[in-house]
């Protein structure tokens, strides 16, 4: 994602929804289950300008607040939002992973563990 493509980042994304909802940092932190210590240091950017934002908070936001989109949080966030999980791509994973080795099973499942972190943590 380029800089021109993120328009506005988390701080100016959370003053928006802050007049869009008139609610305040404590409000925003109850909703989505964070210390409104945190909610205060997304606002002052001392948390990596929202790449340190966990993906459990940012898709809680959008969860809270329907006004926002996802992609657009994790836009501000510096982040790419996750992808949908189509109807039929679980039973395709599924018959792939049946064909996998159990150590192929393995490995794959620590690959996918060390996505989900990444994406969790914004890395």
């Amino acid at each position: 994602m380029t800089d021109q493509e993120r328009t506005e980042d988390l701080a100016q994304l959370l003053a928006r929804l802050k007049d869009v909802y008139d609610v305040n940092d404590s409000e925003i932190a109850r909703r989505i289950g964070v210390a409104p210590a945190t909610v205060n240091a997304w606002m002052h950017r001392r948390r990596g300008g929202g790449r340190g934002v966990k993906r459990e908070s940012l898709e809680a936001l959008a969860r809270e607040f329907p006004k926002f989109t996802r992609e657009e949080i994790f836009r501000a966030a510096g982040r790419e939002s996750p992808g949908p999980l189509a109807p039929d791509a679980e039973a395709r994973i599924l018959e792939l992973w049946r064909g996998l080795t159990e150590e192929q099973q393995r490995l794959k499942e620590i690959e996918l563990r060390a996505l989900g972190e990444a994406n969790r943590t914004g890395q």
